[in-house]
C-alpha cells in the first residue's frame, strides 16, 4: 500500500534548488525543477553516502558535494563518476502548498 508523506510546504523549495527531508530513519532529498516540477529521490549520494542536500543543483542534475558524483533527480540515473549506482527516487504530488512523497 502507498503511505504519502508530507515532506514540505511548496515555498519551502526554491526552483532549481532542493532540500533534505529526514523521515523515519531515512533522509530523502526535494527537488524543484526549472520547469516548477517537485522531484524526491533517496537524500544519500550512493557513492559515499554524502547528504545530497549541501550539493549544487544544475538543470535537472544534482552534483553531489564531495565528490562531484552526477544525478539526474527525475530518473536518479547516476551520470557522473564516481557515482555508477542509481539513485532510488519517489513519486511526488503536490496538494495545495504542501509537497508529498509516496513510500512503499
Amino acid at each position: 500500500m502507498t503511505q504519502w508523506i508530507d515532506a514540505c510546504a511548496v515555498e519551502d523549495v526554491e526552483e532549481e534548488d532542493l532540500i533534505r527531508f529526514d523521515h523515519d530513519g531515512r533522509t530523502f532529498a526535494i527537488y524543484r525543477s526549472p520547469d516548477d516540477v517537485f522531484y524526491a529521490t533517496d537524500g544519500l549520494c550512493t557513492h559515499e553516502h554524502v547528504h545530497l542536500a549541501d550539493g549544487l543543483v544544475m538543470d535537472h542534475i544534482i552534483e553531489c558535494p564531495k565528490h562531484n558524483g552526477r544525478f539526474d533527480y527525475r530518473t536518479g540515473e547516476a551520470k557522473g563518476a564516481p557515482a555508477c549506482i542509481n539513485l532510488k527516487t519517489y513519486p511526488v504530488k503536490v496538494e495545495g502548498d504542501r509537497v508529498l512523497i509516496a513510500l512503499a
